[in-house]
């Protein structure tokens, strides 16, 4: 049975072997690569490396700022967690994978943050029927991520953190401090000291910072990288290139890439999230977050339906159909600017260029 979602480790395990193998670096303690390797790992390289006598392209991961990215490791070898914020879909997930993948291979030790987030979900718990046997013994703990993490000195995720309540956040605040995790019920035998290796990377929309602001306290604790949206198109025209490419080659599906359906799509995304288009025309912002994983998404969704329902081509209708659903998704308020837009700029566009502007332009009546 194939894996749905391999993780990083999984997917990129021959890169990370071949960085490995070739790892000339200083490297920090309990760290598989070097600060310099795990840079080339999610920034890539120029040029292949070998490794048991063939040659290993390190791929582009993340396309974004590499001095954030740089920071963002320094903090990882020294003794602050890392917080990475930004608006939702700008991979600051996906970046903390790659680095957790990167540093200690298992980037899978992770805190989903929600509001029903509880400590024991965060450092442990206890097997309840062994705890009625045999009452606090150290079999009966189950570890959560943070006690594993402070254990095995491998970094631990928390995503979503300000989603979790203020009481719960804050339980990380001696722990960063102190690097020591107590365990009251197994008496002088429930103090854990984290291992060298261990640290934590935290993500938080800015779009959610008012629902838990983080205190001051805790913030003083973490190394603060803020992750931008993509600020050129044909960057972000890449990502979705690629990233679509992968989502059809892991289901399987032989569909070629529409260049031109991605160059709309992600014209559209700028224009839309930005504000203003080339042609220096005002476009009203929209509530909704319109991110490069949402421009995606909609290719995607397009390319599947095109692959199970037409002729394996993109369709400008559907291509719209799932831009409003993506538009939508916050407030139906949204629609009528993006009916605006396309009255306005995508108009003139098809008026001046024609072919596929001209098509995108008469799939407006899918915006009902």
């Amino acid at each position: 049975m194939k894996i749905q979602k391999p993780l990083m480790e999984m997917r990129y395990q021959e890169e990370l072997e071949a960085l490995r193998v070739n790892d000339t670096g200083s490297r920090p303690a309990n760290w598989r690569l070097s600060p310099k390797a795990v840079r080339s790992f999610i920034l890539g390289t120029q040029q292949p490396l070998e490794l048991d006598g063939k040659q290993v392209p390190i791929t582009t991961k993340f396309y974004g700022d590499s001095a954030l990215v740089e920071r963002a490791i320094v903090t990882l070898a020294g003794n602050r967690g890392l917080m990475l914020v930004g608006e939702p879909g700008t991979a600051k997930t996906m970046l903390s994978e790659l680095l957790s993948a990167a540093i200690c291979g298992n980037s899978a030790n992770t805190v989903q943050g929600t509001a029903g987030t509880s400590e024991d979900s965060i450092k442990y718990s206890w097997n309840y029927a062994m705890l009625l046997a045999k009452g606090p013994v150290p079999e009966a703990l189950v570890p959560a991520p943070v006690y594993i993490g402070m254990k095995q000195g491998i970094i631990t995720r928390f995503e979503e953190i300000t989603r979790c309540p203020l009481e719960i956040q804050d339980s990380l605040i001696s722990i960063l401090s102190d690097r020591v995790l107590n365990v009251p019920e197994l008496g002088e035998d429930g103090v854990l000291f984290a291992n060298e290796g261990f640290n934590i990377i935290a993500t938080a929309n800015t779009r959610d910072k008012g629902i838990n602001e983080m205190s001051s306290a805790l913030k003083r604790r973490f190394n603060f990288e803020t992750v931008e949206p993509v600020k050129s198109i044909t960057l972000e025209g890449k990502i979705i290139s690629q990233q679509c490419e992968n989502l059809l080659k892991s289901a399987q599906i032989q569909m070629e890439i529409q260049q031109d359906v991605v160059e709309v799509l992600a014209t559209t995304f700028h224009e839309l999230r930005t504000g203003a288009s080339f042609e220096k025309a005002k476009i009203q912002p929209l509530s909704s977050v319109m991110s490069t994983a949402e421009a995606v998404s909609v290719y995607y969704q397009s390319a599947l339906d095109a692959y199970y329902y037409g002729d394996k081509t993109i369709q400008m209708d559907t291509l719209t159909e799932n831009l409003m659903g993506a538009v939508m998704k916050e407030t139906k308020e949204d629609l009528p600017k993006l009916k605006e837009y396309f009255n306005g700029v995508v108009h003139q566009r098809a008026q001046r260029k024609g072919g596929i502007w001209e098509a995108y332009y008469n799939s407006r009546k899918s915006l009902k």
